[in-house]
C-alpha cells in the first residue's frame, strides 16, 4: 500500500506481488543524493545516511540538531508570512503536520535541501546537488519504503533509531537509481 499516491489515480501494491513499492523511473549513479535525515515529530533523528557528502564540518549530533532547528524555523517562518491565511499565530510555536504554508525545498549555490513531512509528523530531508529538480516524488517513495520496512516491522520500537537492514538495502538501491 502506498501512502502518497502520484497523480489522480491511487495504486495499491499487494505485499505478495512486490515486497517493495515500485521506484519512479530513472537510472544513474545516485550522485545527486548526498545526505538523508529522518526525524520524528519530537525532533529525534531516526536515520542519518550519507552517500556523497564532500566535506564533514560538524559531528553528526550537532549536525542533526542544527538541521532540525533550521526546519523548525523555516516552517514557522513560512507559516507566519503566508499571504493566504489571516490567522498567523506566534513565530516559533510548533505547527501540526499539514498546518501552515507548505515548504518543499530551498537551494543555495552548493546544495538543495528537499523536505517532506508525513501526516504522522515524520520529516524527511534529502540534501542534493543544487541543479536537481523537484524531489517530492523521491521523498514520497522513501517514505513508502520507511512504512513498508520500518513501521510494519514488528521488531521496530517507534521513536528509536532505524536499524533495519532490509530498509537500508532498499534505500541504497533506490538512491542509486536517482538521476
Amino acid at each position: 500500500m502506498q501512502f502518497f499516491g502520484g497523480g489522480s489515480s491511487l495504486t495499491s501494491v499487494a505485499p505478495e506481488a512486490s515486497p517493495a513499492p515500485s521506484a519512479p523511473p530513472g537510472t544513474g549513479t545516485g550522485a545527486n543524493a548526498q545526505v538523508l535525515y529522518v526525524f520524528n515529530r519530537g525532533g529525534v533523528c531516526l536515520l542519518y545516511r550519507e552517500w556523497h557528502r564532500p566535506l564533514r564540518t560538524l559531528d553528526p549530533t550537532q549536525d542533526q540538531k542544527l538541521m532540525f532547528g533550521l526546519l523548525f524555523s523555516l516552517r514557522s517562518f513560512t507559516a507566519k508570512i503566508d499571504p493566504t491565511t489571516a490567522e498567523k499565530g506566534n513565530l516559533g510555536v510548533p505547527l501540526l503536520p499539514g498546518q501552515g504554508c507548505s515548504f518543499y525545498s530551498f537551494k543555495t549555490n552548493t546544495y538543495k535541501l528537499n523536505f517532506l513531512e508525513s501526516p504522522s509528523g515524520i520529516k524527511l530531508i534529502l540534501i542534493t546537488h543544487p541543479r536537481t529538480g523537484d524531489q517530492r516524488v523521491t521523498l514520497k517513495h522513501i517514505y513508502n519504503l520507511y512504512v513498508e520496512y520500518v513501521v510494519k516491522n514488528p521488531l521496530y520500537a517507534p521513536g528509536t533509531p532505524i536499524k533495519c537492514d532490509l530498509f537500508n538495502k532498499h534505500l541504497d538501491q533506490y538512491v542509486k537509481t536517482l538521476i
